[in-house]
Formats: structure tokens, C-alpha cells, sequence
């Protein structure tokens, strides 16, 4: 029905080299780490990654995405700019937007973002820094004057059931 050098629209058949999807929001490309890929080492990247297989070691994309498939075995500490947790991770997580657990999620280390949502049936057991990132700047740099700003006082005719404070 095909002929042997026509390789388009055969069934069943998939190319031997890796797909790398474009990222519109960024221009950037997705790596994908498969199930059966193991890593011991060091990671740094400049793209969003994806990691289905085991990693030990330390996983470094600051400016970009990082997700840990349900299959993803990790024994790291993780940066990036935004970490998504479906699989168990073993390792510290700093993000500098979001951190995320999903359902099928588990991290056992701490937690340091701005921003973090646990789904409910995920597992989490450590300890949560939530520090703003500008926040944290503006420690850093010393010699600047900071604006105090003050909590309004209590009125002093507050009532509580009829009694008068």
C-alpha cells in the first residue's frame, strides 16, 4: 500500500529523534527527561524542563520552568522560576514565582517562594519561606531609606455585645 521510501502517513511508525515543542509564551523550546533517563549530577538550563525519569544531584533553570512528571524520582535541590510537583522530589525547592503540588505529589524539603499551592492528596513535609522577591532585594541593599508605614489605631469605642470597651 506504501511505497518503502515514502515514510509519511505510514501507521505505527514514530521518528527516532526527539521532539522538542515550542513554547509560544516564551519562544523557547520544552526538553522532556523520560522514565527510563537517569541523571546523577549537575543540571543548568536555559529552557523550560520536564523530568519523568530520576534525577540526584542539583537541577538550576533560574529563568525558566521546571515540572516533575508523576513517573519523576528526584533527589535534588530545585531552582527555577516556577516548579510544578507531580512526581517525589527529596530536596529543597526555591522558585521565584511558584511552587506547586500536585494531587499525585510529594516533597520532603523546604519550600522558598513567593507563591505556593498544594493541592489537596499531595504530601509535604518541611518547612515554607515565603518571602516577596522584591522584599528580599530590598534587605539586600542596604543604605536605602524604607517608607514606615503604621496600622491604623483601634477607636477606643469598639463594643462588644453591648459592653463598652
Amino acid at each position: 500500500m506504501w511505497d518503502k521510501r515514502d515514510t509519511v502517513g505510514r501507521p505505527n511508525e514514530s521518528s527516532a529523534h526527539p521532539v522538542y515543542t515550542p513554547d509560544p509564551a516564551k519562544g523557547g523550546r520544552i526538553v522532556n527527561i523520560g522514565p527510563s533517563i537517569m541523571i546523577k549530577g549537575e543540571l543548568q538550563g536555559d529552557e523550560d524542563l520536564t523530568i519523568d525519569g530520576r534525577v540526584e544531584g542539583k537541577i538550576e533553570l533560574r529563568d525558566h520552568n521546571l515540572t516533575i512528571g508523576p513517573n519523576g524520582k528526584i533527589k535534588a535541590d530545585l531552582h527555577a522560576n516556577t516548579i510544578v510537583i507531580a512526581g517525589d522530589v527529596q530536596g529543597n525547592a526555591h522558585a521565584k514565582e511558584r511552587v506547586e503540588i500536585a494531587p499525585t505529589g510529594r516533597l520532603t524539603g523546604d519550600i522558598a517562594s513567593p507563591r505556593i499551592t498544594i493541592a489537596d492528596g499531595a504530601h509535604f513535609k518541611g518547612s515554607v519561606d515565603m518571602e516577596r522577591a522584591d522584599a528580599a532585594r530590598k534587605a539586600a541593599a542596604p543604605g536605602k531609606s524604607e517608607e514606615v508605614r503604621r496600622i491604623p489605631e483601634m477607636k477606643d469605642d469598639l463594643k462588644i455585645q453591648g459592653t463598652r470597651l
